[in-house]
């Protein structure tokens, strides 16, 4: 059972510094560890396989890596091997009673794998085989519709491009991604109001920004390196304010682990005011700070409205209309707190807004940030040095998948440019998103799941659901580098299919190659591993999309992928081709830093409907909860990325040797007649519908009253697959009504290691 113990003052330091030591030295060796370090984000090196905060584009540090770095490259390039020989040991079901941090941390997958039909366990299966089979039950369905293709943010430009042009050829814009589960919602919102689905910044408008507000955002744990922008900002006397339902220990205080003076200080204190909002306040916080912008008419930038954007005068109507009352109730933040954040904002001429999934996991998920870009037009904080909108992605190339292809909407423009260059005509149906293929192989729409790359049952929401619509599939196929949940709820039959990894040495037809991702600052970089491969059976993740292709049209096909996968330089020229603002992609990725995407709204010009950045209108959001009821979010630890848990620990949080815990407030604890350390039961309430997740431990902590808080994934199987996001579709993990009750006698003697129903059947 976890135990709770002090959280620490200060984020980094000389614990981030031992944590990476040990962990490269446990996984990788000391030596080898510490080469490949540092070659992490360097130019011409290995792009960090974790988040995608970018890297300088001029001076690097010779250390271009942060403790969760170190971990994420630890991981996969671990010296531990999953061999055939695993497989024949342990069974599928044996396999299921493990914790996703065991079977994470058994090593890398070395070769191919197949569960038959009704079988106990995994055997071997050659390339060829497994490609042939996978080519079968792609021809034998119905209709293209009933292939489903998945892909992780971690898949290179290069993959990603090879794969949508697959898959479109093959005649369906199934294309479901990571990006449906966490930005989608940033995607739609700034879409419509400024024109272009990303942020608005770059690395260099932080070191001239006079004020950041971070919101809905843990930095410290989820993307540290951006702790070292923000200490330069701050010791040139940038404001910081930090919004959100946790105080996090990397927004209070860091230190930085390359700052020798620095370890033996205090530390860099970072955010000058912190308004802890209740869960979901964001919408009325927003509108608070709007209201007493304009109670200073000076402070609004009427000309950058006058010229640049429409629906002021409807925006402006509509305020009175909330009352502080009203804001006051449902943000939990004081009106004197408010004024003191629209003060700050007010007093700065240059602003950055940074978010991440606390904002987009929400049924209103879209107003939450189209609130931001109302407050940031008011001020004329769009397109100027200094300035902008900043969603931060939280996987190294999520952002750069959906720049060449991979989304299930995609544009006329798009699919008439693909089809011209490689003369076919594309579908033009739109597919299914995550939600929406869950649904499908539900309902047996979806007979074939191809995932290239993640852990899709664990990222998903309604675990229960979705792993029964993944046992209703035909054929379930991963491409892999580490084992993972997913590979033991299966279809009828099951492929795991190992792949190199970032770290790996890439050798092709053509000699040695590099990939490409873009950050989220839409910065286009190569990234170019040094290690030998785990084994001599993976396969480069383009090579498995062109060799299933082959294998799938055999010769009914206009592209020539063998070619291709032989020479990633080509594919880097077809992306060019098809994709708006690659020319020269060749070259230019080829200097120093790579390239900048281009970006109108960087400069002023809004591509939405008006042509004009837009004002919108929303209402506070209403949560009806129950008496005994909470409204809980999901959120991850310290000592995880995305689904890889690495610990059971969360430094940052105080939590060690256990992740099942529900962090409440101590007043809500006593109210509900429980106890610091009780095992209790989750349940979730969702149309009348009950979800339950067993044996968490409550922990007492700084959160807002009627508020909860458990790590993802243990707590997915609470989040409803038909609970999403207006617009975005995105899953409403941040925002999932729960009632808590004392677990029973029997249950508290034994307390598992995962909560999803797999692990209890």
């Amino acid at each position: 059972m976890s135990e709770q113990t002090k959280t620490p003052k200060a984020a980094g330091g000389a614990p981030a510094i031992i944590t990476a030591v040990k962990t490269i030295s446990e996984e990788m060796g000391l030596v080898r560890g510490v080469r490949t370090l540092l070659k992490l984000n360097q130019v011409g090196g290995v792009d960090c396989p974790g988040c995608a905060w970018p890297e300088p584009d001029r001076e690097r540090s010779h250390f271009e890596f942060c403790e969760n770095g170190a971990k994420h490259v630890a991981d996969e390039a671990t010296t531990k091997r999953v061999t055939p020989e695993f497989f024949q040991q342990w069974s599928v079901a044996e396999l299921l009673q493990q914790s996703d941090q065991w079977l994470n941390a058994q090593g890398r997958l070395t070769h191919p794998m197949l569960l038959q039909r009704d079988a106990t366990h995994y055997e071997p299966v050659s390339w060829d085989d497994a490609f042939e089979l996978l080519a079968g039950e792609l021809n034998s369905l119905n209709y293209p519709d009933q292939a489903i293709f998945y892909t992780s943010g971690r898949t290179s430009n290069e993959a990603a491009f090879l794969y949508q042009l697959f898959v479109r050829q093959f005649g369906t814009n199934n294309l479901p991604d990571c990006s449906n589960m966490c930005h989608e919602s940033s995607g739609s919102a700034l879409s419509e109001t400024v024109g272009v689905g990303k942020g608005t910044v770059t690395l260099e408008d932080f070191e001239q920004a006079q004020a950041i507000f971070v919101i809905g955002q843990n930095p410290g744990t989820n993307h540290p390196r951006m702790l070292t922008s923000l200490e330069r900002a701050k010791r040139r006397g940038c404001r910081l304010v930090h919004i959100n339902p946790l105080p996090e220990v990397g927004m209070t205080r860091f230190k930085h682990p390359q700052d020798v003076l620095g370890l033996l200080s205090s530390g860099t204190i970072l955010a000058d005011l912190f308004l802890q909002v209740r869960i979901n306040g964001d919408v009325a916080l927003l509108k608070g700070i709007a209201k007493a912008v304009l109670a200073h008419e000076e402070s609004v930038d009427r000309d950058f409205i006058a010229e640049y954007t429409t629906g002021f005068d409807e925006f402006v109507s509509a305020l009175p209309a909330v009352s502080w009352n009203e804001i006051i109730e449902q943000s939990g933040v004081a009106k004197a707190q408010i004024e003191e954040a629209a003060r700050i904002f007010v007093e700065s001429e240059r602003t950055i807004f940074c978010w991440a999934m606390g904002l987009t996991q929400h049924r209103n998920a879209v107003a939450n940030i189209q609130e931001i870009v109302n407050l940031m037009l008011l001020r004329g904080q769009v397109g100027k040095p200094g300035a902008g909108l900043c969603p931060v992605r939280g996987h190294s190339n999520v952002q750069g998948d959906r720049t060449v292809g991979i989304w299930e909407r995609p544009t006329e423009a798009f699919l008439d440019r693909l089809g011209e260059v490689f003369e076919f005509e594309p579908p033009r149906n739109h597919g299914f998103d995550t939600v929406r293929a869950i649904q499908a192989m539900h309902d047996g729409q979806g007979k074939v799941f191809f995932a290239l790359g993640g852990n899709f049952l664990s990222a998903t929401p309604d675990t229960d659901f979705t792993a029964a619509a993944l046992r209703r599939c035909r054929l379930t196929a991963h491409v892999s580098t580490k084992l993972n949940r997913s590979h033991l709820i299966t279809g009828d039959r099951a492929l795991i299919l190992p792949c190199l990894g970032r770290t790996e040495i890439d050798v092709q037809a053509d000699g040695p190659q590099f990939v490409t991702t873009e950050n989220s600052m839409g910065v286009v970089q190569i990234s170019r591993g040094s290690l030998e491969p785990a084994s001599t059976e993976l396969l480069s993740e383009p090579q498995i999309v062109a060799r299933l292709a082959r294998a799938t049209f055999e010769h009914r096909t206009t592209v020539n992928w063998e070619e291709l996968a032989g020479d990633y330089d080509k594919v880097r020229d077809a992306i060019e081709r098809v994709v708006p603002g690659f020319d020269d992609y060749n070259e230019r990725v080829r200097q120093p830093g790579g390239f900048h995407l281009p970006n109108a709204a960087r400069n002023r010009v809004f591509n939405t409907k008006t042509g004009k950045a837009n004002f919108t209108v929303h209402e506070l959001p209403q949560h009806d909860l129950g008496p005994d009821q909470f409204l809980m979010m999901t959120i991850r630890s310290h000592d995880q990325f995305n689904t890889s848990v690495y610990t059971e620990n969360d430094r940052y949080r105080g939590i060690s040797d256990g992740r099942r815990v529900v962090f409440l407030n101590e007043t809500d604890i006593v109210g509900a007649g429980l106890r610091a350390r009780q095992v209790v039961d989750l349940v979730s309430h969702f149309e009348g519908e009950e979800r339950i997740a067993r044996q968490f431990i409550v922990v007492p902590y700084d959160i807002p009253r009627r508020c909860a808080a458990t790590y993802f994934p243990e707590a997915n199987v609470l989040v409803p697959v038909r609970n999403v996001a207006l617009k975005s579709n995105t899953p409403v993990s941040k925002s999932v009504v729960i009632s808590i009750r004392p677990a029973t006698e029997e249950l508290e003697k034994n307390v598992p290691s995962n909560s999803e129903e797999e692990n209890r059947s």
